[in-house]
């Protein structure tokens, strides 16, 4: 099976710098795309950034310039660098890899690392 560990969150000061990092191990196909999502309290999870194994990334609108996924698919870790942090992007936030098994999409989760940004 697939596991997958994130590390990196903490408390910074808005302006600041932090940076997550994500590692996956177990059955992993070379398709397999991996991202980052965040959730904060009373709002849905949201796509953050992710990266496909060619190297393709996709960011969202409000992070775009600020965050750089990348990724070692040797490896199979990401990091989200994070900078000029913003209050609103306190959130819990989860690394998760995706890929196709026999038609079926197969997601797998970390166990979520707190981002706080203070005002």
């Amino acid at each position: 099976q697939v596991r997958v560990v994130e590390s990196g969150g903490g408390l910074v000061q808005a302006g600041g710098s932090l940076r997550l990092s994500c590692s996956a191990s177990g059955i992993i196909y070379s398709s397999a795309s991996m991202g980052w999502y965040r959730q904060a309290p009373g709002k849905q999870r949201e796509l953050v950034a992710r990266v496909f194994s060619g190297g393709n990334t996709d960011y969202a609108q409000s992070v775009k310039g600020r965050f750089t996924i990348s990724r070692d698919n040797a490896k199979n870790t990401v990091t989200l660098q994070m900078n000029s942090l913003k209050p609103e992007d306190t959130a819990v936030y989860r690394c998760s890899l995706s890929q196709i098994i026999v038609g079926a999409q197969y997601d797998y989760w970390g166990q979520g690392t707190q981002v706080t940004v203070s005002s």
